[in-house]
């Protein structure tokens, strides 16, 4: 037993930290190899614990929240993953409330419907966590999750806890600091007022339904893979939308298949899982897309989803889909 392993069964126990253990079942993409240790935290006590044991041991680190927005390689992840469960909301005073970063944003939307407060209904149907949603700088419907937000709470690879405000977090269209920094998020401070719990329930089950009907959501995704072109950075062709999805679209990628993976004929940002996909395969479809509209369009699409693990042995090509 290697001196990490006796560390985490000494601070976790046997039942929470787990060797080689598998995560594509933990992913919303359902590919993906086994993590070195994983181990799944019950509060932010417990992350800052594992934090520190890794710092301490020279071991890389990888948060894994809800499995959504990433790609697990198929060789897995030569590190500790720390998957953040349970998570509490509570109050801080009228007009803010705090959630812990495991908490879903599923579940703190119905938190807020339950308590009749107005402020992030909109968000209802957005798979992931908190502190996967904070830290990509999530957006549906034209707006930032961090326009939600007031401060946060973040902890250093070396255990050290700091608060945060949200105009020090360098929030940017799918940014924040913590992507550079490698900070970890622990808990947001959202901004509600009082809202009719009826009013709000309404408004959710609108988003619901409008996700239902523009979103493939029967099949394994990782939600939208590329980011939608900025006028700061890109140049679109006349006639085209702005959005990465009708790029793909108009590369006469959509619907294209790689092995398993399918870019969705639902929406053209989406790249879906069919059963048997590997991660290999997805990795090589994305690139695909990208290549068809560099050459089409002369736009780069940059990916929204995070890649975790080794892809050095995934050589993408530009040709070999099927329609």
């Amino acid at each position: 037993m290697s001196d990490v392993t006796r560390a985490l069964q000494d601070a976790f126990g046997t039942e929470r930290l787990r060797c080689e253990a598998p995560l594509r079942e933990l992913t919303t993409f359902k590919v993906g190899g086994p993590a070195q240790w994983l181990v799944e935290t019950r509060g932010s006590d417990d992350v800052v614990r594992a934090l520190r044991i890794a710092h301490d041991a020279g071991v890389p680190v990888v948060l894994l929240g809800g499995g959504s927005n990433v790609l697990v390689a198929d060789s897995g992840v030569r590190a500790l993953v720390i998957r953040p469960r349970g998570g509490a909301i509570v109050p801080v005073d009228t007009g803010h409330i705090r959630a812990d970063a495991a908490m879903t944003i599923n579940g703190l939307v119905r938190w807020t419907l339950t308590h009749g407060l107005a402020g992030i209904e909109e968000w209802a149907g957005t798979p992931g966590t908190v502190g996967g949603a904070v830290c990509g700088n999530a957006h549906f419907g034209g707006r930032l999750i961090s326009e939600l937000l007031s401060s946060v709470r973040l902890c250093t690879r070396q255990g050290v806890i700091s608060e945060v405000e949200v105009s020090a977090m360098g929030f940017g269209y799918d940014r924040s600091r913590v992507q550079t920094t490698g900070e970890v998020l622990l808990s947001a401070d959202f901004i509600v007022s009082p809202g009719d719990p009826v009013v709000l329930r309404a408004t959710a089950r609108r988003s619901l339904d409008y996700r239902k009907r523009t979103q493939p959501l029967h099949l394994p995704s990782a939600g939208c893979v590329f980011q939608n072109p900025v006028p700061e950075w890109d140049v679109v062709p006349q006639g085209i939308p702005w959005s990465a999805g009708a790029l793909v679209d108009r590369a006469g990628l959509k619907g294209a298949a790689l092995g398993g993976a399918r870019v969705s004929p639902t929406h053209g940002n989406f790249i879906v899982n069919e059963g048997d996909a590997t991660s290999s395969d997805i990795r090589g479809l994305i690139e695909q897309c990208r290549v068809a509209v560099r050459e089409q369009f002369g736009v780069e699409l940059r990916e929204e989803i995070v890649y975790l693990g080794d892809f050095s042995d995934v050589t993408p090509d530009a040709d070999g889909a099927t329609l």
